[in-house]
């Protein structure tokens, strides 16, 4: 319930006044005293306040990280700050400075946090630097299209004020030496950086780019060819620190030193071993945690596997659907903004449904093939294990892999098969004794087998991703679909009586939702550099195949349709004789509608009076006869990239900034005239 009442608060058109979630929290707690003695109303009012603690809970975290944003590009301009991260990537680098300081703009409308793409030679950069660069900044760019993932109010709630790219050298003016104001968040960056630059002296190339990675969870470094195959290969996970890497290293430590005190006789007999495992493997898994990053399925993977070994200290069971519970109402209380992102929705789904699984196996009998050999029987217990994993957490995945990715990995069982237990007996194990030897700078003997494994899993991955429909690429779900989804699924596993297969209709009718899709015939980006209109084939035909390029890879994604888009025509009709194009602009023919596509303004003389829809990348100055839909550049401006749905009875048209509302986090720019350069969110 406090996850509806976030996702209603985010959903809001327009920015509720803070007061709100607290008032009606306390008018229902007052409900909820007075009918105390009614079973009925109490239930009731205790649902409807979980749910306005969430709404509430949103409001003041919404509130609470409001900083300044850009609201316009600038520059380029004097950029100052102090390095919070640097991110390598291979054609160059990345870092995010804390408490910038940028030339001509005030100090009070300076975004707390500024994000920059380095590259060239560079000098050697550590978190803690105080550096000075010329740069061009930029507001965090919205989502390429309505419903498209939202970077702006992501940046919003990690205090990214402006993003861009720098010009030339980084100037360092003060090293990054340890203070005693030094944050813990900037040490921790200071040590991952670290750690990632000794394995890569120990093991270059990429097989140290994964090991580093697979300790830190910093993924910039992987070759790109590397990261396509092991997210087609269905292995995506591996690379994301979550519950198999936090229970390794826990079970590791927990399982290894419990086995070396049970040597010691004199411990084992006297001493409560398996706790005092049990407290340095919690200490370990947390140590590990922050060395991640402390993403969001790290944070769930940690809290889950710190419950279950705080029950070894209690002597309690704690593997079961309440502790998934309490891990994720700890991080909605802590980012309620992570709701709506992959991650949080990916890592629960996956362990929520395992946790349901087992918990049936678990009171269902077993049946022991005792003619076998105890080795053949765990072994194929255990790859029974790994496959049966494996088949749930794909399933349950899967729908909210296709809304966020728009791709289906179909041969996942087969890869996970051989990577799972390499990563779990050989790659892991390693990586911890990696990580015990650092502080001697032994690293390198357990990292060269580290990186042996490594390679097995790569190439499995590269292998299995070249398999003929190993991807398959599926148009955007609709939101309606994937929470029909999310509430077939949490009825079918949260319940334990036969009631709880009806929910296998609310997932049947979410992934109908699949069928029944309507992709937009014309999409234009906010800065009018790109178009595209629908073929006859079912297609996108883009205006330019070089402008845009990250907004063209999400459109064709979220479209199904892989990089081979056909261009349009310069001048003449296109193959499928849908548009008619000159130097001056297309005419688009579609469903019953005639779409006019500006792009210098003497073809509005003309086109205004036989289109039905004009869209202009240039100001529509007079008025349009016979067009009842004109989109020109100020509109862009505006309201951000647009999506037409043609049909004979008229056009839909849906823009990013009118989809999303006005929010905090929704950059609005402002006329030119303003004689302030920026805002701030919420103001």
């Amino acid at each position: 319930r406090p996850g509806l009442g976030i996702g209603l608060y985010l959903s809001l058109p327009t920015e509720p006044p803070l007061w709100l979630g607290l008032a009606a929290l306390a008018t229902l707690a007052a409900l909820a005293y007075l009918g105390r003695r009614r079973p009925v109303l109490i239930t009731a009012a205790l649902g409807i306040i979980a749910l306005c603690a969430g709404f509430s809970i949103s409001q003041w975290r919404t509130a609470a990280v409001a900083a300044p944003v850009l609201d316009r590009p600038i520059g380029p301009t004097g950029v100052g700050g102090r390095i919070l991260t640097v991110e390598t990537y291979p054609e160059g680098s990345r870092i995010t400075l804390e408490r910038p300081r940028i030339s001509r703009l005030a100090p009070n409308l300076t975004p707390h946090k500024v994000r920059l793409r380095l590259q060239g030679e560079q000098p050697a950069l550590v978190p803690g630097d105080w550096v000075h660069l010329r740069a061009k900044l930029s507001p965090p760019p919205p989502p390429a299209t309505p419903g498209a993932f939202d970077f702006q109010r992501q940046s919003y709630f990690r205090g990214l004020g402006a993003v861009g790219f720098a010009f030339g050298k980084a100037t360092v003016t003060a090293s990054g030496a340890r203070t005693d104001t030094e944050t813990l968040g900037l040490r921790l960056e200071r040590l991952r950086q670290d750690i990632v630059n000794r394995v890569g002296a120990s093991l270059p190339g990429p097989s140290g780019s994964v090991a580093a990675a697979l300790i830190t969870g910093i993924r910039s470094a992987i070759p790109p060819d590397i990261m396509t195959a092991v997210r087609d290969a269905g292995l995506a996970h591996l690379l994301a620190i979550s519950g198999l890497h936090i229970g390794l290293v826990a079970g590791i430590l927990f399982f290894g030193l419990r086995g070396v005190l049970a040597l010691v006789p004199a411990l084992a007999l006297r001493y409560p071993i398996k706790k005092w495992a049990a407290a340095v493997a919690i200490a370990g898994a947390l140590v590990y945690a922050l060395i991640a990053g402390s993403t969001v399925p790290t944070q769930r993977a940690f809290l889950m596997i710190g419950l279950v070994l705080t029950a070894v200290l209690f002597d309690r069971r704690g593997l079961s659907m309440r502790m998934v519970a309490w891990a994720a109402v700890i991080i909605l209380i802590l980012q309620p903004e992570s709701m709506l992102g992959a991650s949080f929705q990916l890592s629960f789904a996956a362990v929520t449904a395992l946790v349901a699984t087992y918990e049936v196996l678990r009171d269902r009998r077993r049946f022991d093939h005792k003619e076998q050999p105890a080795w053949q029987r765990r072994v194929l217990l255990y790859l029974g294990g790994v496959a049966l994993t494996t088949l749930i957490a794909g399933m349950a995945t899967a729908p909210f892999a296709v809304f966020h990715f728009n791709r289906f990995a179909a041969y996942g069982l087969a890869a996970n098969l051989v990577a799972v237990p390499v990563t779990a007996l050989w790659i892991m194990p390693w990586a911890v004794g990696a990580m015990l030897l650092m502080p001697f700078g032994l690293e390198g003997i357990a990292l060269l087998p580290m990186g042996w494994g490594i390679e097995i899993v790569v190439e499995v991955a590269k292998s299995i991703s070249a398999w003929p429909g190993a991807v398959s690429l599926v148009p955007a779900m609709p939101v309606w679909g994937l929470v029909a989804v999310t509430m077939g699924g949490l009825w079918l596993c949260l319940w334990r009586r036969r009631w709880r297969f009806i929910g296998l209709t609310g997932i049947a009718g979410g992934m109908a939702s699949l069928l029944v899709i309507q992709t937009p015939d014309v999409l234009v980006d906010g800065g009018g550099r790109l178009l595209a209109v629908r073929t006859a084939q079912s297609t996108l035909s883009l205006s330019s195949l070089r402008t845009a390029r990250f907004n063209r890879q999400v459109w064709l994604r979220r479209d199904g349709q892989r990089e081979n888009p056909m261009p349009w025509p310069i001048v003449g009709p296109s193959p499928d004789n849908r548009m008619t194009c000159d130097l001056t602009g297309c005419i688009y023919r579609a469903k019953g509608q005639v779409v006019a596509l500006v792009r210098q303004p003497e073809a509005l003389v003309e086109d205004c009076w036989i289109a039905s829809v004009v869209i202009s990348v240039v100001p529509v100055r007079a008025r349009c006869p016979t067009a009842h839909t004109v989109i020109d550049r100020f509109d862009l401006w505006r309201d951000g990239a647009h999506a037409l749905w043609l049909s004979d009875g008229g056009v839909r048209v849906e823009s990013v900034n009118r989809s999303r509302g006005n929010r905090p986090w929704v950059v609005r720019p402002r006329p030119r005239e303003a004689k302030t350069e920026t805002r701030s969110p919420g103001t």
